[in-house]
C-alpha cells in the first residue's frame, strides 16, 4: 500500500527496475517493495511466454508483496492491420496478453491500439473500435477479467489522441485509456499540452467522459520525452526533457485522481526518475510547493 493514506496514485515501473538483482517478474515485485514503489507493469513487450507455472508465482510475490500489476503487451499489435494474417497475428497477441497477464494477477492491460496507414481516421477508428468489441466479447466468454487499455500515443499518425480514447471508452464496457502523458505532449510536436491548466483540462475531460469513477482508475505513463514536428522520438531522463511533471501532479492532486503511473525512463535512469516522480508527488500532497520556473 502506498506509504500514506492521502496518497491516492500508486507508482512503479514499467519493466523490471533495473536495480532488481536477479532475473525474473517475481523479484522485480520484490524489489519494487524494497524500493518503496506500489506497482510494476510488466514488460511483455516482444511476446508473451509466460507459463501457468511462472504466472502463479507472480501473483503470489505481488500478494505477498501488495505490488499491484499491470501488463503492457506486444509492440506489434495494430488493430488497424492492413492484411487479414497480421490481424490475426495481431488479436491473438492482445488476446494472450490479456489471458497470461490474467492468469498472473494483472488487471489492466496496456497496448498500442494501431496506426492509421493514412486512412480517414472516422474509418480507423470504426475499425479499431470492432476489433476491441470483438476482443472484449472474447475475453467475457472465458472470464478474463481485466482492462483493455489502449494507450494514448506520441505520433499523429498513430492512431490513440485522447479524444480517440475516451470515445472508445464510453462505447465499449471493459475498456479504459491508458494516458502517456509525454506522449500527449510530443504529439502536439510544438511543446504545448505541457501545463497546469492543460493538464487539468484533459483531467476534467477524462471526467465528463467517464464520470467520477473514470478519474478514480486512471492508469497513466510518465517520463521525459524527445520529439519533433511529428511527434515522439525517444523517451528521455527527466533531467534532460521539458516535460513539466510538477504541474501535472499538482492538477492530479487537485483534481482527486487516482490510480497508477508508472515510469518508461531509460536506463539508468530508469529507477531514479521513478522515485523522482513520487518523491515530488509526496511532497506536493504534504504541502510543498512547486517550481513554475521550469
Amino acid at each position: 500500500m502506498p506509504e500514506n493514506e492521502r496518497e491516492l496514485i500508486r507508482f512503479g515501473t514499467v519493466g523490471s527496475p533495473q536495480t532488481t538483482p536477479t532475473s525474473g517478474t517475481p523479484a522485480a515485485i520484490e524489489h519494487s517493495r524494497i524500493l518503496g514503489l506500489d506497482h510494476l507493469e510488466i514488460a511483455w513487450v516482444r511476446s508473451v511466454s509466460a507459463s501457468e507455472k511462472t504466472c502463479a508465482e507472480i501473483r503470489a510475490a505481488a500478494e505477498t508483496y501488495r505490488i499491484s500489476l499491470s501488463v503492457h503487451a506486444p509492440y506489434f499489435i495494430n488493430l488497424n492491420s492492413q492484411t487479414a494474417d497480421l490481424m490475426a497475428k495481431s488479436d491473438e497477441r492482445l488476446l494472450k496478453a490479456a489471458r497470461t497477464g490474467f492468469l498472473a494477477g494483472a488487471r489492466d492491460i496496456v497496448f498500442h491500439p494501431g496506426s492509421y496507414h493514412e486512412q480517414p481516421e472516422e474509418q480507423v477508428y470504426e475499425r479499431i473500435k470492432q476489433k476491441l468489441l470483438e476482443i472484449r466479447g472474447i475475453l467475457d466468454e472465458e472470464g478474463v477479467e481485466v482492462i483493455l487499455r489502449p494507450e494514448t500515443t506520441g505520433k499523429t499518425a498513430m492512431f490513440g489522441s485522447l479524444d480517440e480514447l475516451l470515445q472508445l471508452s464510453k462505447e465499449i464496457p471493459g475498456v479504459l485509456p491508458c494516458i502517456d502523458w509525454a506522449h500527449l505532449h510530443a504529439r502536439q510536436g510544438d511543446g504545448s499540452f505541457n501545463s497546469y491548466a492543460e493538464f487539468a483540462d484533459a483531467l476534467k475531460k477524462v471526467q465528463t467522459a467517464l464520470g467520477d469513477a473514470g478519474l478514480k482508475r486512471l492508469h497513466c505513463h510518465l517520463s521525459g520525452i524527445e520529439y519533433t514536428s511529428k511527434g515522439e522520438q525517444r523517451h528521455l531522463p527527466l533531467n534532460q526533457a521539458d516535460i513539466q511533471y510538477r504541474e501535472l501532479l499538482q492538477a492530479l492532486i487537485d483534481l482527486g485522481a487516482e490510480g497508477v503511473i508508472a515510469t518508461e525512463a531509460p536506463e539508468p535512469f530508469h529507477v531514479a526518475d521513478c522515485l523522482t516522480i513520487q518523491a515530488t508527488y509526496r511532497h506536493i500532497l504534504s504541502g510543498g510547493e512547486i517550481s513554475r520556473d521550469l
